[in-house]
């Protein structure tokens, strides 16, 4: 019992490590994009993309529709997540500097270590608290190496607000919506929920496609394949198999791999003030994680598991 709750918490971790490094490499790739593409159309684009692709994904594995319990969670995130977070964040991303979107995007970490300690009782496990604060304090410190003295823009601080409580809502709504449904499920759900609630941007999606570079397309492609499709079932599949507050915090590392990714794709050098800040944000996540033997609620799924990521 107690190898099979190991093997259990691996993969567990395995999931949230591909999701930490698509999330991260979602940046490189949101810049190329950016260029030839407005928020919504941005949005549209990568989660029409993302939906075909689960799509195909849940016909080759003959997934079902998920249960009816499940699409109280799936309608939520949908809307939320899937949709107002990623307009809210490319649009605040043409307002701020990256390195303040960033700050104020990591308090999303925070509001789910918060709501799913009061709705999911999950409580407030002191070591989870102090990896959240020193993560947190470690994305304020990534912001500030990034700010370069810019002052952020009101406009561009509310809407990365309202993404991070978007995506906070989001995964409290889910984890117990994952009892009836399973990752793919879920994630492909959310998906098309998005992309009907995205779809008034239809008519710059076309225009902007028309006119928009090669590359541009192709980072649209992949981030509709891979941090969306991809990112969000491994996500899920963590999720029903750990606390929310300490599969968030697990976040406070995409700041890290993002300065690494920046650096060898884009050529920008971090300044030494980005690795300490990198280096707080990984311990943080390393602390929160540490000093639980106890197992976290697991779900079973009425339906078999088909993530991508198995």
């Amino acid at each position: 019992m107690a190898q099979q709750i190991e093997s259990a918490n691996r993969r567990a971790m395995a999931a949230a490590a591909a999701t930490v490094i698509l999330w991260a490499s979602a940046f490189v790739f949101i810049r190329s994009a950016g260029h030839a593409f407005s928020p919504g159309a941005l949005a549209l684009g990568r989660l029409l993309s993302g939906s075909i692709a689960l799509i195909v994904i849940m016909l080759i594995t003959g997934e079902r529709f998920p249960a009816r319990p499940a699409w109280r969670g799936i309608l939520i995130s949908g809307i939320l997540w899937f949709g107002v977070y990623m307009v809210a964040l490319n649009w605040g991303e043409r307002h701020l500097d990256a390195g303040t979107a960033a700050m104020v995007i990591n308090i999303g970490p925070v509001l789910i270590a918060l709501l799913s300690g009061f709705f999911l009782s999950e409580g407030f496990p002191p070591r989870l608290m102090a990896g959240i604060s020193v993560a947190f304090t470690g994305a304020v410190v990534v912001g500030l190496s990034n700010s370069n003295g810019g002052s952020a823009a009101a406009l561009g601080v509310i809407l990365c607000v309202i993404a991070a409580v978007c995506w906070a809502i989001s995964v409290v709504v889910q984890k117990p919506a994952l009892a009836h449904a399973s990752a793919l499920q879920m994630t492909t759900g959310g998906c098309v929920v998005g992309t009907i609630a995205c779809l008034p941007f239809s008519g710059q999606l076309v225009t902007q496609a028309a006119a928009a570079p090669a590359t541009s397309t192709l980072s649209l492609v992949y981030l509709g394949v891979f941090p969306t499709a991809l990112a969000f079932t491994t996500w899920a599949y963590a999720l029903a198999r750990t606390t929310a507050g300490k599969l968030g915090a697990t976040t406070y590392a995409v700041p890290a791999l993002v300065i690494l990714m920046s650096w060898l794709a884009l050529g920008e050098v971090p300044a030494p003030l980005a690795w300490l800040g990198g280096l707080l944000c990984l311990s943080g996540v390393a602390i929160a994680r540490s000093g639980s033997a106890r197992p976290a609620m697991t779900v079973t799924s009425p339906a078999p598991e088909s993530s991508p990521a198995e």
